[in-house]
């Protein structure tokens, strides 16, 4: 994060001096100064939220994204002066817990963002206010940091005596009750399920395959499982490389592999997100050096490897290796399309999907690649949503932002319901279980058919006609 001379100026000051009201170029982003020392300073964090905060309430364009723009905009609104200055420094935290860094308010919405000079980076403010959060201690600083640690997590339920123990108490009342009042975890809020039958350690090996490249892609992948996939649901990862070696793709898994960083990065615990580094790049950046395209089948992680960790690294080449060669899977595929070489002999019809874009996907800013492909499909209707389901990794499951979660993602609970699908599908699959759970909640009807959830990933392999 830069902290530009413009910190300290009172909004109106900068409003006055400012060329122009918006922008119409193209966001670009700031690195992370977060080796700065005065980026964990309290009072200039302050300073900078109220001058942010201060254009935020000059233009309300984000109030529908999430609950951090109500949350502020309601304090300024209930404040004596109606104005920045009638609210206390002591609330500004109250946005902050409100914000879960999806960076669609960054990327779609803002006008100010860099290079206007305003130079307006919600995000990564609210980020620098979280990292401070954690310094300081904050009361739930046990559950975030144990709901965060997924690697850990997963290679503890994921023992074959112990996640039987795991899966079931997670559906007992009583004990979600106890997990509710002891560690602040919702006692209805959806959680994943573990398996023994962990991914890296069952998947098959790529068969032997002449390499072959085209313009836009490389002929040969290395996989980033994810804890996600490699804990809980292994079976997106088999799809995947069903799909890679059905279209004659030369897939490896990479050989070393720790959680990507961004349950940490979402908790503001930079340091711990610098130790996954260190474990994850040098594994990825060679691969990266040999030609692969890396990829992963969580938009969270692939944004991690994409975005967040070139920004807090942007001299670290082995860094800047891996984000020019780190791609969405169905970007991946679409490249493919375009060079001629994905293979479209679809023999299955899908039927109607309604489909939704989460937000780690549509920040990459590559467009709806997953959607392209989904269309591919004969006889297959694809119902997009664009909008954010609420649920936000870690943040939806916590008690006191559950109800929240499902007050966001209730446009796209109505919206996914409306289409009468005979899929949901999200390339967050934390995202498709969350819509699942809100459309039954919140007693939106149902098609009289049984809905299933299934990842973009099984969708393609399930119209390859490839066995499961």
């Amino acid at each position: 994060m830069r902290l530009s001379t413009l910190v300290l100026r009172p909004y109106s000051s900068v409003r006055n001096m400012s060329p122009r009201e918006g922008s119409l170029e193209a966001p670009t982003r700031h690195p992370i100064d977060w080796h700065n020392p005065d980026f964990y300073s309290v009072e200039s964090a302050l300073e900078e939220m109220e001058r942010v905060f201060d254009i935020c309430h000059g233009c309300r364009r984000c109030v529908s994204l999430c609950n951090a723009f109500p949350r502020l905009f309601d304090l300024i609104d209930e404040s004596p002066t109606l104005e920045m200055d009638g609210v206390p420094k002591a609330k500004y935290w109250a946005v902050v817990d409100q914000c879960y860094l999806c960076d669609v308010c960054y990327m779609t919405k803002c006008p100010y963002v860099p290079p206007h000079p305003w130079n307006v980076d919600f995000p990564h403010l609210m980020l620098r206010a979280k990292a401070i959060q954690f310094k300081q201690g904050p009361r739930t600083k046990f559950r975030d940091t144990n709901l965060s640690s997924t690697d850990r997590n997963g290679k503890l339920a994921a023992i074959p005596v112990v996640v039987h123990v795991v899966n079931a108490a997670a559906k007992v009342p009583i004990i979600r009750s106890m997990m509710e009042s002891t560690i602040g975890v919702h006692k209805n809020a959806w959680l994943p399920e573990f398996t023994s039958k962990t991914f890296r350690k069952n998947v098959s090996a790529s068969k032997t395959r002449v390499i072959t490249d085209g313009k836009r892609t490389k002929g040969k992948v290395a996989i980033f499982s994810t804890c996600y996939v490699n804990y809980n649901e292994p079976g997106i990862g088999f799809d995947l490389t069903k799909i890679l070696d059905h279209n004659d793709i030369a897939y490896v898994i990479v050989e070393k592999e720790a959680c990507c960083g961004m349950p940490k990065l979402e908790l503001g615990d930079l340091d711990s997100v610098a130790a996954l580094k260190e474990k994850n790049i040098p594994p990825l950046a060679k691969l990266a050096n040999e030609g692969y395209t890396i990829i992963t089948p969580i938009p969270s992680c692939t944004l991690m490897f994409k975005q967040e960790l070139p920004l807090m690294f942007p001299h670290d080449t082995d860094v800047q290796a891996v984000k020019a060669a780190m791609m969405d899977p169905f970007e991946y595929l679409i490249g493919r399309e375009k060079d001629g070489l994905l293979k479209k002999d679809f023999t299955s019809k899908l039927g109607n999907v309604s489909y939704h874009i989460p937000c780690h996907s549509r920040v990459q800013n590559v467009g709806q690649k997953t959607r392209e492909i989904l269309e591919m499909v004969p006889d297959t209707k694809v119902t997009t949503v664009e909008r954010c389901s609420g649920h936000a990794g870690t943040w939806g499951v916590k008690k006191e932002f559950h109800d929240i979660a499902l007050k966001i993602g209730k446009p796209v609970f109505r919206q996914i319901s409306e289409a009468q699908p005979d899929y949901i599908s999200s390339d967050c699959q934390l995202a498709a279980h969350h819509i699942e759970q809100g459309i039954s909640l919140l007693k939106i009807d149902q098609p009289e058919h049984k809905v299933q959830i299934a990842h973009p990933i099984t969708l393609v392999r399930k119209a390859y006609g490839l066995p499961d």
